[in-house]
Protein backbone atom coordinates (compact mmCIF):
# COMPACT_ATOMS: atom_id res chain seq x y z
CA UNK A 1 0.00 0.00 0.00
CA UNK A 2 1.54 3.28 -1.09
CA UNK A 3 1.87 6.52 0.88
CA UNK A 4 2.28 10.12 -0.30
CA UNK A 5 5.37 11.76 1.14
CA UNK A 6 4.85 14.40 3.83
CA UNK A 7 6.09 17.30 1.75
CA UNK A 8 3.62 16.51 -0.99
CA UNK A 9 0.80 16.14 1.51
CA UNK A 10 1.67 19.50 3.00
CA UNK A 11 1.63 21.20 -0.37
CA UNK A 12 -1.66 19.62 -1.32
CA UNK A 13 -3.27 20.44 2.01
CA UNK A 14 -2.15 24.02 1.61
CA UNK A 15 -3.64 24.11 -1.86
CA UNK A 16 -6.88 22.66 -0.56
CA UNK A 17 -7.11 25.21 2.25
CA UNK A 18 -6.37 28.04 -0.12
CA UNK A 19 -8.97 26.73 -2.57
CA UNK A 20 -11.75 26.45 -0.02
CA UNK A 21 -10.98 29.77 1.61
CA UNK A 22 -12.47 32.00 -1.08
CA UNK A 23 -14.50 34.83 0.38
CA UNK A 24 -18.25 34.29 0.27
CA UNK A 25 -18.76 37.87 -0.91
CA UNK A 26 -16.57 37.46 -3.99
CA UNK A 27 -19.14 37.64 -6.77
CA UNK A 28 -16.88 38.75 -9.59
CA UNK A 29 -16.79 35.29 -11.17
CA UNK A 30 -12.97 35.20 -11.26
CA UNK A 31 -12.70 32.30 -8.82
CA UNK A 32 -14.08 28.94 -9.90
CA UNK A 33 -16.02 27.38 -8.45
CA UNK A 34 -17.59 30.66 -7.40
CA UNK A 35 -18.48 30.36 -3.69
CA UNK A 36 -22.14 30.92 -4.49
CA UNK A 37 -22.01 27.83 -6.73
CA UNK A 38 -20.30 25.60 -4.17
CA UNK A 39 -22.34 23.32 -1.93
CA UNK A 40 -20.67 22.00 1.22
CA UNK A 41 -22.04 18.53 1.92
CA UNK A 42 -21.75 18.14 5.68
CA UNK A 43 -24.45 15.62 6.65
CA UNK A 44 -25.61 12.20 5.57
CA UNK A 45 -28.37 12.09 2.97
CA UNK A 46 -31.55 10.80 4.58
CA UNK A 47 -34.18 11.76 1.97
CA UNK A 48 -34.26 12.04 -1.82
CA UNK A 49 -32.01 14.77 -3.20
CA UNK A 50 -30.63 15.82 -6.60
CA UNK A 51 -27.16 17.23 -7.22
CA UNK A 52 -27.23 19.51 -10.27
CA UNK A 53 -24.56 20.44 -12.77
CA UNK A 54 -24.75 24.16 -11.99
CA UNK A 55 -23.16 23.50 -8.59
CA UNK A 56 -19.91 21.98 -7.30
CA UNK A 57 -20.50 19.60 -4.39
CA UNK A 58 -17.78 19.34 -1.74
CA UNK A 59 -17.68 16.23 0.43
CA UNK A 60 -16.41 17.56 3.74
CA UNK A 61 -16.20 14.11 5.34
CA UNK A 62 -17.53 10.61 4.79
CA UNK A 63 -21.08 11.12 3.49
CA UNK A 64 -23.57 8.26 3.40
CA UNK A 65 -26.74 7.99 1.38
CA UNK A 66 -28.79 6.20 4.01
CA UNK A 67 -31.39 3.46 3.58
CA UNK A 68 -34.58 4.67 1.91
CA UNK A 69 -32.95 7.71 0.28
CA UNK A 70 -32.01 8.22 -3.37
CA UNK A 71 -29.21 10.51 -4.51
CA UNK A 72 -29.65 11.62 -8.13
CA UNK A 73 -26.64 13.25 -9.84
CA UNK A 74 -27.11 15.11 -13.10
CA UNK A 75 -24.70 14.68 -15.98
CA UNK A 76 -21.82 17.16 -15.94
CA UNK A 77 -21.79 17.50 -12.15
CA UNK A 78 -18.50 17.96 -10.27
CA UNK A 79 -18.08 16.40 -6.82
CA UNK A 80 -14.87 17.17 -4.90
CA UNK A 81 -13.63 15.49 -1.73
CA UNK A 82 -11.77 17.39 0.95
CA UNK A 83 -8.38 16.17 2.10
CA UNK A 84 -8.34 13.86 5.08
CA UNK A 85 -7.25 10.46 6.31
CA UNK A 86 -8.24 7.98 8.97
CA UNK A 87 -11.81 8.32 10.18
CA UNK A 88 -11.88 11.80 8.64
CA UNK A 89 -11.37 10.62 5.07
CA UNK A 90 -14.01 12.06 2.75
CA UNK A 91 -15.96 9.55 0.67
CA UNK A 92 -19.41 8.87 -0.72
CA UNK A 93 -21.06 5.73 0.64
CA UNK A 94 -24.30 4.42 -0.84
CA UNK A 95 -25.56 2.29 2.04
CA UNK A 96 -27.69 -0.84 1.90
CA UNK A 97 -31.26 0.08 1.02
CA UNK A 98 -30.22 3.39 -0.55
CA UNK A 99 -29.86 4.23 -4.24
CA UNK A 100 -27.61 6.36 -6.38
CA UNK A 101 -28.81 7.54 -9.79
CA UNK A 102 -25.58 8.88 -11.29
CA UNK A 103 -26.83 9.77 -14.74
CA UNK A 104 -23.74 10.80 -16.71
CA UNK A 105 -23.66 10.80 -20.50
CA UNK A 106 -20.93 10.29 -23.09
CA UNK A 107 -20.73 14.03 -23.76
CA UNK A 108 -21.51 14.99 -20.18
CA UNK A 109 -19.75 12.79 -17.58
CA UNK A 110 -19.93 13.08 -13.80
CA UNK A 111 -16.54 13.65 -12.17
CA UNK A 112 -15.52 12.79 -8.61
CA UNK A 113 -12.15 14.32 -7.71
CA UNK A 114 -10.15 16.10 -5.02
CA UNK A 115 -10.76 19.61 -3.71
CA UNK A 116 -7.20 20.33 -4.85
CA UNK A 117 -8.24 19.73 -8.47
CA UNK A 118 -8.82 23.03 -10.27
CA UNK A 119 -11.10 21.52 -12.91
CA UNK A 120 -14.16 23.75 -13.32
CA UNK A 121 -17.80 23.41 -14.30
CA UNK A 122 -17.15 25.60 -17.34
CA UNK A 123 -14.29 23.35 -18.44
CA UNK A 124 -16.45 20.25 -18.16
CA UNK A 125 -19.29 21.97 -20.03
CA UNK A 126 -16.80 22.78 -22.81
CA UNK A 127 -15.93 19.09 -23.14
CA UNK A 128 -12.46 19.16 -21.53
CA UNK A 129 -12.38 16.52 -18.77
CA UNK A 130 -8.66 16.66 -17.85
CA UNK A 131 -7.32 18.07 -14.61
CA UNK A 132 -5.54 21.36 -15.30
CA UNK A 133 -3.17 21.07 -12.33
CA UNK A 134 -2.98 17.53 -10.88
CA UNK A 135 -0.83 14.80 -12.39
CA UNK A 136 -2.54 11.59 -13.39
CA UNK A 137 -0.55 9.58 -10.81
CA UNK A 138 -1.30 11.74 -7.77
CA UNK A 139 -3.35 9.65 -5.38
CA UNK A 140 -4.71 9.47 -1.84
CA UNK A 141 -6.13 13.01 -1.76
CA UNK A 142 -9.61 11.91 -0.65
CA UNK A 143 -11.53 8.63 -0.31
CA UNK A 144 -13.66 7.27 -3.12
CA UNK A 145 -17.10 5.88 -3.93
CA UNK A 146 -18.58 2.84 -2.18
CA UNK A 147 -21.85 1.17 -3.19
CA UNK A 148 -23.17 -1.44 -0.77
CA UNK A 149 -26.07 -3.82 -1.21
CA UNK A 150 -27.90 -6.91 0.02
CA UNK A 151 -26.59 -9.45 -2.52
CA UNK A 152 -24.79 -12.59 -1.28
CA UNK A 153 -21.15 -12.57 -0.17
CA UNK A 154 -18.82 -15.30 1.08
CA UNK A 155 -16.87 -14.38 4.24
CA UNK A 156 -14.92 -16.45 6.73
CA UNK A 157 -17.58 -16.16 9.42
CA UNK A 158 -20.20 -17.52 6.99
CA UNK A 159 -22.42 -14.60 8.03
CA UNK A 160 -24.66 -13.00 5.43
CA UNK A 161 -23.12 -9.56 6.03
CA UNK A 162 -19.81 -7.88 6.79
CA UNK A 163 -18.29 -4.40 7.28
CA UNK A 164 -16.67 -3.06 4.13
CA UNK A 165 -12.97 -2.23 4.15
CA UNK A 166 -12.20 1.47 4.15
CA UNK A 167 -15.10 2.35 6.48
CA UNK A 168 -14.68 2.29 10.28
CA UNK A 169 -16.48 -0.55 12.06
CA UNK A 170 -18.35 2.05 14.09
CA UNK A 171 -20.25 3.27 11.01
CA UNK A 172 -23.37 1.12 10.41
CA UNK A 173 -23.59 2.46 6.86
CA UNK A 174 -20.53 0.34 6.03
CA UNK A 175 -22.42 -2.94 6.23
CA UNK A 176 -22.85 -5.04 3.06
CA UNK A 177 -24.09 -8.48 2.01
CA UNK A 178 -27.34 -10.38 2.33
CA UNK A 179 -29.59 -12.83 0.53
CA UNK A 180 -31.04 -10.86 -2.39
CA UNK A 181 -29.05 -11.44 -5.61
CA UNK A 182 -31.39 -9.05 -7.51
CA UNK A 183 -30.85 -6.14 -5.11
CA UNK A 184 -31.02 -2.70 -6.76
CA UNK A 185 -28.64 0.09 -5.74
CA UNK A 186 -29.45 2.30 -8.72
CA UNK A 187 -27.55 3.45 -11.82
CA UNK A 188 -23.89 4.47 -12.10
CA UNK A 189 -22.92 5.48 -15.64
CA UNK A 190 -20.39 7.77 -17.33
CA UNK A 191 -18.57 8.55 -14.10
CA UNK A 192 -14.87 9.37 -13.63
CA UNK A 193 -13.33 8.91 -10.14
CA UNK A 194 -9.90 10.47 -9.54
CA UNK A 195 -7.08 10.95 -7.00
CA UNK A 196 -8.70 8.85 -4.26
CA UNK A 197 -7.69 6.10 -1.88
CA UNK A 198 -7.26 7.83 1.48
CA UNK A 199 -5.88 5.53 4.17
CA UNK A 200 -8.06 4.97 7.24
CA UNK A 201 -5.59 2.56 8.82
CA UNK A 202 -2.66 0.29 7.99
CA UNK A 203 -3.59 -1.73 4.90
CA UNK A 204 -7.10 -0.27 4.90
CA UNK A 205 -7.33 2.17 2.03
CA UNK A 206 -10.44 3.07 0.06
CA UNK A 207 -10.71 1.82 -3.51
CA UNK A 208 -11.67 4.05 -6.42
CA UNK A 209 -14.97 2.21 -6.77
CA UNK A 210 -15.92 -0.35 -4.14
CA UNK A 211 -18.87 -2.65 -4.81
CA UNK A 212 -19.91 -4.63 -1.74
CA UNK A 213 -22.76 -7.11 -2.07
CA UNK A 214 -24.22 -5.19 -5.03
CA UNK A 215 -27.04 -6.98 -6.86
CA UNK A 216 -28.10 -7.53 -10.46
CA UNK A 217 -30.77 -4.84 -10.20
CA UNK A 218 -27.98 -2.26 -10.24
CA UNK A 219 -26.70 -0.86 -13.57
CA UNK A 220 -22.99 0.00 -13.79
CA UNK A 221 -21.38 1.04 -17.07
CA UNK A 222 -18.84 3.47 -18.50
CA UNK A 223 -16.72 4.12 -15.43
CA UNK A 224 -13.16 5.54 -15.33
CA UNK A 225 -10.89 5.36 -12.27
CA UNK A 226 -7.68 7.39 -12.29
CA UNK A 227 -4.84 7.57 -9.75
CA UNK A 228 -6.24 5.71 -6.78
CA UNK A 229 -3.87 4.80 -3.96
CA UNK A 230 -5.36 1.33 -3.51
CA UNK A 231 -7.29 -0.74 -6.07
CA UNK A 232 -9.17 0.65 -9.04
CA UNK A 233 -12.39 -1.35 -8.79
CA UNK A 234 -12.96 -4.07 -6.20
CA UNK A 235 -16.02 -6.31 -5.94
CA UNK A 236 -16.70 -7.91 -2.56
CA UNK A 237 -19.18 -10.65 -3.40
CA UNK A 238 -22.39 -9.55 -5.05
CA UNK A 239 -23.88 -10.38 -8.42
CA UNK A 240 -23.81 -7.08 -10.32
CA UNK A 241 -22.33 -6.97 -13.80
CA UNK A 242 -20.49 -3.97 -15.26
CA UNK A 243 -19.38 -2.91 -18.72
CA UNK A 244 -16.90 -0.44 -20.20
CA UNK A 245 -14.62 -0.03 -17.18
CA UNK A 246 -11.25 1.78 -17.46
CA UNK A 247 -8.64 1.88 -14.67
CA UNK A 248 -5.52 4.02 -15.06
CA UNK A 249 -2.50 4.44 -12.84
CA UNK A 250 -3.52 2.98 -9.48
CA UNK A 251 -1.21 2.14 -6.59
CA UNK A 252 -2.23 -1.46 -6.01
CA UNK A 253 -4.41 -3.69 -8.22
CA UNK A 254 -6.32 -2.53 -11.26
CA UNK A 255 -9.16 -5.07 -10.99
CA UNK A 256 -9.76 -6.96 -7.73
CA UNK A 257 -12.51 -9.56 -7.16
CA UNK A 258 -13.25 -11.14 -3.77
CA UNK A 259 -15.69 -13.11 -1.63
CA UNK A 260 -17.41 -15.13 -4.35
CA UNK A 261 -18.27 -12.25 -6.64
CA UNK A 262 -20.43 -13.80 -9.36
CA UNK A 263 -21.08 -11.10 -11.97
CA UNK A 264 -19.42 -10.24 -15.29
CA UNK A 265 -17.01 -7.42 -16.14
CA UNK A 266 -17.24 -6.88 -19.90
CA UNK A 267 -15.05 -4.62 -22.05
CA UNK A 268 -12.41 -3.37 -19.65
CA UNK A 269 -9.10 -1.53 -20.02
CA UNK A 270 -6.28 -1.34 -17.50
CA UNK A 271 -3.35 1.07 -17.86
CA UNK A 272 -0.72 0.46 -15.19
CA UNK A 273 1.40 3.09 -13.49
CA UNK A 274 4.83 2.77 -11.93
CA UNK A 275 3.32 1.64 -8.60
CA UNK A 276 0.67 -0.76 -9.91
CA UNK A 277 0.95 -4.26 -8.41
CA UNK A 278 -1.35 -6.65 -10.30
CA UNK A 279 -3.48 -5.95 -13.33
CA UNK A 280 -5.91 -8.53 -11.91
CA UNK A 281 -5.94 -9.83 -8.34
CA UNK A 282 -8.64 -12.47 -8.20
CA UNK A 283 -9.62 -14.19 -4.96
CA UNK A 284 -11.91 -17.08 -4.21
CA UNK A 285 -14.64 -17.53 -1.59
CA UNK A 286 -13.71 -16.89 2.02
CA UNK A 287 -16.61 -18.92 3.42
CA UNK A 288 -18.83 -21.81 2.34
CA UNK A 289 -20.76 -19.88 -0.32
CA UNK A 290 -19.33 -20.10 -3.81
CA UNK A 291 -19.66 -18.05 -6.95
CA UNK A 292 -17.96 -17.80 -10.33
CA UNK A 293 -17.26 -14.46 -12.00
CA UNK A 294 -16.33 -13.62 -15.58
CA UNK A 295 -13.91 -11.04 -16.94
CA UNK A 296 -14.12 -10.79 -20.72
CA UNK A 297 -12.99 -8.58 -23.59
CA UNK A 298 -10.17 -6.86 -21.73
CA UNK A 299 -6.94 -5.10 -22.68
CA UNK A 300 -4.24 -4.61 -20.06
CA UNK A 301 -1.16 -2.42 -20.52
CA UNK A 302 1.48 -3.10 -17.90
CA UNK A 303 4.28 -0.79 -16.83
CA UNK A 304 7.94 -1.46 -17.47
CA UNK A 305 11.13 0.55 -17.49
CA UNK A 306 13.86 -0.96 -19.65
CA UNK A 307 12.21 -4.35 -19.27
CA UNK A 308 12.12 -4.19 -15.48
CA UNK A 309 9.99 -2.97 -12.57
CA UNK A 310 6.68 -4.07 -14.04
CA UNK A 311 3.70 -5.43 -12.16
CA UNK A 312 2.06 -8.81 -12.69
CA UNK A 313 -0.47 -9.86 -15.29
CA UNK A 314 -2.65 -11.66 -12.75
CA UNK A 315 -2.64 -13.40 -9.39
CA UNK A 316 -5.39 -16.00 -8.75
CA UNK A 317 -5.70 -17.05 -5.11
CA UNK A 318 -7.69 -18.91 -2.46
CA UNK A 319 -9.56 -21.25 -4.76
CA UNK A 320 -10.54 -18.53 -7.20
CA UNK A 321 -13.47 -19.52 -9.44
CA UNK A 322 -13.42 -17.47 -12.62
CA UNK A 323 -13.76 -17.44 -16.39
CA UNK A 324 -11.27 -15.15 -18.13
CA UNK A 325 -12.02 -14.78 -21.83
CA UNK A 326 -10.60 -12.72 -24.69
CA UNK A 327 -7.90 -10.75 -22.90
CA UNK A 328 -4.94 -8.96 -24.52
CA UNK A 329 -1.96 -8.13 -22.28
CA UNK A 330 1.10 -6.12 -23.30
CA UNK A 331 4.07 -4.02 -22.19
CA UNK A 332 4.95 -6.36 -19.31
CA UNK A 333 8.37 -6.58 -17.74
CA UNK A 334 10.82 -9.49 -17.81
CA UNK A 335 9.34 -10.77 -14.53
CA UNK A 336 5.63 -10.28 -15.20
CA UNK A 337 3.67 -13.50 -14.83
CA UNK A 338 0.18 -14.98 -14.54
CA UNK A 339 -0.04 -17.07 -11.36
CA UNK A 340 -2.15 -19.79 -9.84
CA UNK A 341 -1.11 -19.00 -6.29
CA UNK A 342 -2.09 -22.02 -4.19
CA UNK A 343 -3.36 -25.61 -4.14
CA UNK A 344 -7.04 -24.67 -4.14
CA UNK A 345 -6.70 -22.46 -7.20
CA UNK A 346 -4.61 -25.02 -9.05
CA UNK A 347 -7.27 -27.64 -8.32
CA UNK A 348 -10.02 -25.34 -9.60
CA UNK A 349 -8.09 -24.85 -12.85
CA UNK A 350 -7.51 -28.59 -13.27
CA UNK A 351 -11.21 -29.24 -12.62
CA UNK A 352 -12.26 -26.65 -15.20
CA UNK A 353 -14.16 -24.50 -12.70
CA UNK A 354 -11.57 -21.82 -13.41
CA UNK A 355 -10.80 -21.43 -17.09
CA UNK A 356 -9.07 -19.17 -19.60
CA UNK A 357 -9.94 -18.67 -23.25
CA UNK A 358 -8.18 -16.69 -25.99
CA UNK A 359 -5.48 -14.89 -24.05
CA UNK A 360 -2.95 -12.94 -26.11
CA UNK A 361 0.33 -11.71 -24.67
CA UNK A 362 2.59 -9.31 -26.53
CA UNK A 363 6.18 -9.59 -25.31
CA UNK A 364 7.79 -8.39 -28.54
CA UNK A 365 9.35 -5.42 -26.70
CA UNK A 366 11.37 -7.75 -24.42
CA UNK A 367 14.64 -9.52 -25.11
CA UNK A 368 14.95 -11.56 -21.91
CA UNK A 369 12.91 -12.99 -19.05
CA UNK A 370 9.29 -14.11 -19.39
CA UNK A 371 8.98 -14.05 -23.16
CA UNK A 372 6.77 -17.06 -23.84
CA UNK A 373 3.49 -18.45 -22.55
CA UNK A 374 5.25 -21.37 -20.85
CA UNK A 375 7.24 -19.00 -18.64
CA UNK A 376 4.41 -16.51 -18.04
CA UNK A 377 1.72 -18.93 -16.79
CA UNK A 378 2.93 -20.27 -13.45
CA UNK A 379 1.44 -22.81 -11.04
CA UNK A 380 2.72 -22.06 -7.53
CA UNK A 381 0.80 -24.87 -5.85
CA UNK A 382 2.46 -27.68 -3.90
CA UNK A 383 2.03 -30.18 -6.72
CA UNK A 384 2.45 -27.74 -9.59
CA UNK A 385 2.02 -28.79 -13.18
CA UNK A 386 -1.46 -27.39 -13.82
CA UNK A 387 -0.43 -25.78 -17.09
CA UNK A 388 1.37 -28.94 -18.17
CA UNK A 389 -1.81 -30.93 -17.59
CA UNK A 390 -4.05 -28.31 -19.23
CA UNK A 391 -2.09 -25.79 -21.31
CA UNK A 392 -3.42 -22.26 -21.01
CA UNK A 393 -5.41 -21.10 -24.02
CA UNK A 394 -2.90 -18.34 -24.61
CA UNK A 395 -0.55 -17.27 -27.38
CA UNK A 396 2.31 -14.88 -27.93
CA UNK A 397 1.44 -12.17 -30.44
CA UNK A 398 2.96 -9.00 -31.85
CA UNK A 399 -0.34 -7.16 -32.22
CA UNK A 400 -3.77 -7.46 -30.68
CA UNK A 401 -6.34 -9.74 -32.23
CA UNK A 402 -8.62 -9.71 -29.21
CA UNK A 403 -9.27 -7.61 -26.14
CA UNK A 404 -11.28 -4.50 -25.39
CA UNK A 405 -13.02 -2.10 -27.73
CA UNK A 406 -11.58 1.30 -26.85
CA UNK A 407 -14.22 3.27 -28.76
CA UNK A 408 -16.57 3.70 -25.77
CA UNK A 409 -13.78 5.39 -23.78
CA UNK A 410 -12.07 7.73 -26.22
CA UNK A 411 -14.20 10.87 -26.06
CA UNK A 412 -15.26 11.20 -22.42
CA UNK A 413 -12.41 9.84 -20.26
CA UNK A 414 -9.36 11.71 -19.04
CA UNK A 415 -7.28 8.79 -20.33
CA UNK A 416 -8.82 9.13 -23.77
CA UNK A 417 -8.35 12.89 -23.94
CA UNK A 418 -4.74 12.52 -22.71
CA UNK A 419 -3.88 10.15 -25.58
CA UNK A 420 -3.40 7.14 -23.29
CA UNK A 421 -5.51 4.88 -25.51
CA UNK A 422 -3.32 5.20 -28.59
CA UNK A 423 -1.79 1.74 -27.99
CA UNK A 424 -5.15 -0.03 -27.62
Amino acid sequence: MKKLNLLLWGALLGAALSFTGCSDDDDDGNNDPNPSDEVQVTDNITSDVTWTSNKVYVLTKRIAVEAGATLTIECGTLIKGEAGSGANASALVVAQGAKIMAMGEANCPIIFTSIADEITREQVADGDYRSPNLDNDLNGLWGGVLILGYAPISVASNADFEQIEGIPASDPNGRYGGTDPADDSGVFQYVSIRHGGSNIGEGNEINGLTLGGVGTGTSISNVEIVANQDDGIECFGGTVSASNILVWNVGDDQFDMDQAYSGTIDNFIGIAGSETDHMMELDGPEGSKTGTFTLQNGSLKLWNEDGEDGGEYADLRDGCLTILNDIYMFNGSEDSDFELDDDETSAAYKAGTTSFSTHEINTSHLTAGNLLVDSIYVDNSTAGGAFMAIPADASNVTSAGTGADKAPFVSWTWAGQAGELADF
